[in-house]
């Protein structure tokens, strides 16, 4: 389920400046409205995912096209978040949270007005560019907003509130789709956003970055082109087409093309001297495999449980809880470990473990009890991400210096989520060969005739969603689809493992602060 956790950074803002003197009852407001606006962007990542087989029904889509309806909302919020924070900076975070909050909410209703794949694609773009300037001004604001000694306090009751409603979002999003329809997930954020706009607009004081450094627009730009040529030509590549390979070299060289202007800019999104910190640079290796494994594998999770197992809405949603509510009730433990041990030894064992939850996923079968079957993978996976998610948060900040501290997290963040980007886009490659692969051997070695076998394939864009009144045939796309979800829990297993071995061999020590490039 892209984007249904927040990344490891995503409760550390950046260099917030001092706080203004605001009443006790100003504070409430303000921790009522950040908590809301950045509810409604995690929360939607995962009803978005519970919501997919029915908007695939309904939408006569392909597998390709519900995946744009999850990549098109990550791209644009992966490659502007930093751009995002920055334009907190110079303008105001309060401005700009308010101008996120009322794109994300406007484009949400034109989401569940959408009457084609295409237009709902082409909304969930501008979503993300609302996102992108809603999530970071939550905590700038709370940073800004509240004295040191009470900002800690604030923080976790943000962190906490939120962590609640994302892990009530997969059930809420499964009673919607199962009783309403898959559109109410997107107009749910319509009421959310006019009460956080109404207290943004009479509570919320404005703040902006003491030493305001600029924007790097080419950046953004270069970012933005660099994925989406990337993940276009990855997710379009089965289609074939003269377009794929034009697409993913315009990716390649846009994003050799934003190394460079980083490398020279004035105020540069991604400062590239962050990387000569060995920790750092472990960290966010570390980043991209775990989350590149978990958001790849909780894609196509929703799909297996509805349209393999024949689990309800309602009951999809609620069978990731363990490992939401897990991650939630671990995270502080987890910190301790860190105190207790340094950071090195949790990074190594928390990414094994969710090796062995990954791996849990594969014993599942067709129609085996819950309690039996995924209740264990998730808890096993949850302790492991409990394990590692805290740790992550400390080697990033601790490896560089506090000039460094907004971007330091905005880096990991932006590259948890570029990682589940890229995930769904690459495992979705995976997933359609093999289950073509399956398909075409399975319908040959049926006794069906020709004309359906044709029939049948030139639904195959379907995945599992393929129409057949056949049992035997029903059951050969079942099994296609098994084996594709069983090769991309294969996949995430060994970059889980990955995550663990990076771990050992890149995170030095107990991590003390030191510069960026000094360790």
């Amino acid at each position: 389920m892209t984007n249904f956790l927040r990344a490891p950074c995503d409760d550390i803002a950046n260099s917030p400046t001092p706080a203004l003197p605001l009443t006790k009852h100003c504070e409430k407001w303000i921790l009522v409205a950040t908590i809301l606006g950045s509810s409604m962007a995690f929360i939607d990542g995962t009803i978005v995912n519970i919501a997919l087989p029915a908007l695939q029904h309904d939408l006569h889509a392909s597998i390709s096209q519900i995946q744009w309806v999850v990549e098109a909302y990550a791209l644009t919020l992966g490659a502007l978040l930093l751009l995002g924070g920055a334009l907190g900076d110079v303008y105001g975070h309060r401005k700009i949270f308010l101008i996120g909050t009322v794109i994300f909410a406007g484009v949400s209703a034109l989401c569940g007005m959408a009457s084609t794949i295409s237009q709902l694609i082409a909304a969930r773009t501008i979503q993300g560019i609302g996102g992108a300037l809603l999530i970071p001004g939550s905590l700038a604001i709370i940073s800004a907003s509240f004295p040191e000694e009470r900002r800690g306090q604030a923080i976790g009751a943000w962190a906490g509130f939120t962590a609640i409603t994302t892990a009530a979002g997969p059930v809420i999003g499964g009673w919607l789709v199962e009783h309403a329809s898959w559109r109410w997930i997107f107009f749910l954020n319509l009421p959310l956003a006019v009460i956080v706009s109404l207290i943004t607009l009479f509570y919320l004081p404005e703040s902006k970055h003491k030493q305001c450094r600029g924007l790097d627009l080419v950046g953004a730009i270069l970012a933005t082109i660099g994925l989406g040529g990337l993940v276009f030509g990855l997710i379009e590549w089965e289609h074939g087409g003269s377009v794929i390979i034009p697409s993913l070299i315009v990716g390649i060289c846009s994003l050799i093309g934003f190394l460079f202007v980083e490398a020279h800019a004035s105020f540069p999104m991604m400062p590239l001297m962050m990387f000569r910190s060995r920790n750092f640079s472990g960290a966010n290796l570390i980043t991209f495999f775990l989350y590149f494994s978990l958001y790849g594998v909780l894609f196509f999770f929703p799909l297996n449980l509805i349209q393999i197992q024949g689990y309800t809405a309602t009951e999809a949603g609620a069978a990731i809880l363990p490992l939401i509510l897990l991650i939630f009730l671990m995270s502080r433990w987890a910190g301790g470990l860190v105190k207790k041990f340094g950071p090195k030894l949790p990074l190594v064992v928390g990414p094994a473990i969710a090796a062995m939850g990954f791996a849990l996923f594969l014993t599942s079968g067709i129609g085996k009890s819950y309690w039996v079957s995924f209740f264990p993978a998730t808890l096993i996976l949850g302790l492991g991400m409990a394990i590692s998610v805290a740790p992550l948060t400390t080697v990033v900040m601790n490896s560089i210096s506090l000039d460094y501290a907004g971007a330091a997290s905005g880096v990991n963040n932006a590259i948890s989520r570029i990682a589940g980007l890229l995930a769904v886009a690459v495992l979705g490659i995976v997933m359609t060969t093999i289950f073509n692969q399956q398909l075409i051997k399975g319908l040959k070695e049926s006794s069906v005739s020709v004309t359906i076998q044709h029939e049948i394939l030139n639904q195959r864009s379907r995945l599992a969603d393929i129409k057949t009144n056949d049992e035997n045939i029903h059951r050969v796309v079942q099994e296609s689809f098994l084996i594709g979800y069983e090769a991309i829990v294969w996949i995430a297993v060994i970059l889980a493992l990955a995550s663990s071995l990076s771990a050992a061999v890149l995170i030095v020590g107990r991590n003390p602060p030191d510069n960026p490039g000094s360790s």
